[in-house]
């Protein structure tokens, strides 16, 4: 049978309530008393149940953290800062995996909810209405992380997508590359589809030649988008000598479908990427990307959902983080 709180205070010799204050590190217990009572847990093995602990206090100290995509190094990233700074405030993840799924991204908050989870942190595509609605009706706090949302009634973090992608753009057009293509996410995605494109045909426009339709590729992020864009891309009667790519692992696959056409980059076509993940530095030439701050988003994110938790004061609740533009190999600027 499993040790109980009834089984420590009779081995030490005190009340319940005594070694509740213990467990619970209440600093109104007697030195030797404590030790009595450290030395009953540790030879019974018995383990506080956190459950009934939040029964009583009303806490778990658990958030809920749901992500796309468990295995992207990009969301890998995020997960991280968010973990270390939980672990700073002594709160326990819960992570799982929606797939970008709307109907289990839906249902994965109401199981959190009903996890009694302190907090959840989100990171997802399109917020719509209904995701709007599930987190109206949360009775714990939500934070959005590298996700927007377009009425910015929720507290979040992420970047200026928009600038972020017309200031790569820009860089790209002032180096002497005319005709610009881009390889996008589906232009729905506020965040690696709209906002991004968005930011490239401004640059287009105001610093280029104009913009040209013919010159975006829409994709799904993947590596394989990415090579089949890069051959669709340079079979135009006009072909890009640069390409502007909405994830680092799409502009891999540029890379890679540039050079098996026998194009040279960035001699031929530069390529730029978005995110900065450790694929940039894997791939030959390196990737010349806009450095999105993966960690800081994660651990700002976490920060801001505990002083919701805690009730502190908060003087932003949509926080921009800034971004830059890392020069490598792939560009010739």
């Amino acid at each position: 049978m499993n040790t109980t709180i009834y089984d420590v205070a009779r081995e030490a010799g005190v009340s319940m309530a005594t070694v509740s204050r213990v467990v619970n590190g209440n600093p109104n217990v007697k030195p030797a008393t404590r030790k009595k009572v450290l030395d009953a847990i540790e030879g019974l093995g018995y383990r506080p149940n956190a459950v009934a602990r939040g029964l009583a206090s009303k806490k778990t100290t658990t958030v809920g953290v749901i992500i796309p995509d468990i295995s992207s190094i990009f969301f890998a990233e995020l997960a991280r800062g968010i973990e270390d700074i939980a672990t700073m405030y002594k709160y326990n993840i819960i992570l799982c995996n929606s797939d970008q799924n709307k109907e289990k991204e839906l249902h994965l908050i109401n199981t959190m909810l009903e996890k009694q989870v302190d907090g959840i942190l989100f990171m997802g595509g399109e917020i719509t209405e209904d995701h709007a609605e599930t987190f109206k009706r949360s009775s714990v706090p939500v934070v959005l992380a590298a996700t927007l949302d377009e009425n910015k009634e929720m507290p979040s973090v992420n970047i200026d997508y928009h600038q972020a992608a017309f200031d790569a753009v820009a860089e790209l057009i002032r180096s002497g590359s005319e005709n610009v293509a881009m390889v996008s996410g589906p232009l729905e995605d506020p965040v690696n589809g709209y906002q991004k494109f968005s930011g490239y045909k401004k640059a287009c426009e105001e610093i280029g030649n104009g913009f040209d339709e013919n010159l975006v590729a829409v994709g799904d992020y993947s590596y394989d988008s990415g090579l089949e864009a890069a051959q669709q891309l340079m079979e135009l009667d006009k072909a890009p000598s640069a390409i502007f790519a909405a994830t680092d692992e799409v502009a891999l696959g540029v890379i890679h479908g540039l050079q098996d056409s026998g194009w040279n980059v960035p001699e031929d076509v530069q390529v730029v990427g978005f995110d900065n993940t450790r694929l940039a530095q894997m791939v030959r030439p390196t990737l010349t990307t806009v450095v999105q701050p993966m960690y800081d988003i994660g651990a700002v994110s976490m920060r801001l959902l505990t002083k919701y938790m805690n009730k502190e004061d908060v003087e932003d609740e949509v926080v921009v983080l800034p971004h830059l533009l890392e020069n490598r190999n792939s560009t010739s600027f």
